[in-house]
């Protein structure tokens, strides 16, 4: 993959949304797929979107991409509100949901081709650079029929940015990639939002969303449980985890499971991997030393991503 295109640079911190959604709902025979979801896109940041299988991922998706209309809910996109009746309003948005879709039978170049076309006089040039962009040079004239998982996945990014939308909606962008593939997309990605767009990556990876991602919405059961920024959501936690080196380490780590609202690990690294709040872990530490355990090394660490994740998902649902 190449560099992605230069743009002039967004003073990001004085910007204002590129798009933002309000209470937006949607529901199925009945069943309530999205339940009153706000969120805010910036530019210049890329803005992770989270949750688990059947959470109302794809439904907000496809309210942002104008492929469903919200049954409830705004959605403002610069400074303008978004009708239904003006389908033209979504220019300067792009994406896709699921996994890309092309004209199997034509090759990659003309599946390009037909929608800088539809697009206009504009992208029509862009062609060969996008593909370029995303490594797809050598495969310009293959046929997409014979394209791996990982290659359509390229060739969406692709046809995404054919139109050089300021707003970039992608859903599992790197399924099927190598990592060295998966390496290529992070750089063009992050070189995206430097250029001041909005990028909007729906992931399970939560690796990639927290290497990446300013900030995140977090969903469950179809409603928002935390929308902002990574920073902000870590200090929200009561809980912390600390690295604790024993002088006994199996003893150490039987007495923690005294403790019931500790939760304690055992690293392939070593030592013990300590989660919660502070008073739990003092009365912890009296308690080692009451039984003679000494505290070799004690050290503080963040809370991982991954238990933030799953203490939001698996809790009940609540608007932040």
């Amino acid at each position: 993959m190449t560099q992605a295109p230069a743009r002039p640079h967004v003073e990001t911190a004085a910007a204002s949304g590129a798009l933002v959604a309000t209470s937006l709902s949607k529901a199925y025979a009945g069943r309530t797929a999205v339940d009153g979801v706000s969120l805010e896109l910036r530019p210049g940041h890329l803005h992770g979107l989270l949750g688990p299988n059947g959470a109302g991922k794809s439904t907000l998706l496809r309210m942002l991409l104008g492929l469903v209309r919200p049954d409830a809910g705004t959605l403002v996109v610069d400074g303008r509100e978004l009708r239904p009746d003006e389908p033209r309003g979504l220019r300067g948005i792009a994406g896709f949901v699921d996994t890309p879709s092309f004209y199997p039978y034509l090759t990659a170049s003309r599946n390009l081709e037909l929608l800088a076309a539809w697009d206009g006089a504009q992208s029509h040039g862009r062609v060969e650079e996008m593909l370029a962009l995303v490594g797809l040079s050598d495969r310009a004239q293959t046929r997409v029929r014979g394209f791996s998982t990982g290659m359509r996945q390229r060739l969406g990014l692709a046809a995404a940015l054919i139109s050089d939308p300021d707003l970039l909606i992608l859903d599992e962008p790197t399924s099927g990639l190598d990592p060295a593939g998966v390496r290529d997309l992070h750089g063009v990605l992050l070189a995206l939002a430097r250029s001041g767009r909005s990028v909007l990556l729906s992931s399970h990876a939560l690796d990639e969303v927290e290497r990446l991602c300013s900030d995140v919405t977090v969903l469950r059961a179809g409603a928002v449980v935390y929308s902002g920024g990574l920073a902000a959501l870590r200090a929200r936690t009561g809980n912390r985890v600390w690295r604790l080196e024993a002088s006994d380490n199996d003893r150490a780590q039987s007495i923690a499971i005294r403790h019931s609202l500790l939760n304690v690990e055992r690293p392939s690294s070593g030592g013990l991997c300590i989660r919660g709040g502070q008073d739990d872990l003092d009365r912890y530490l009296l308690q080692l030393a009451r039984s003679s355990v000494v505290v070799r090394e004690l050290v503080r660490d963040e809370i991982d991503f991954e238990a933030l994740y799953l203490q939001l998902t698996e809790q009940p649902a609540a608007r932040s």
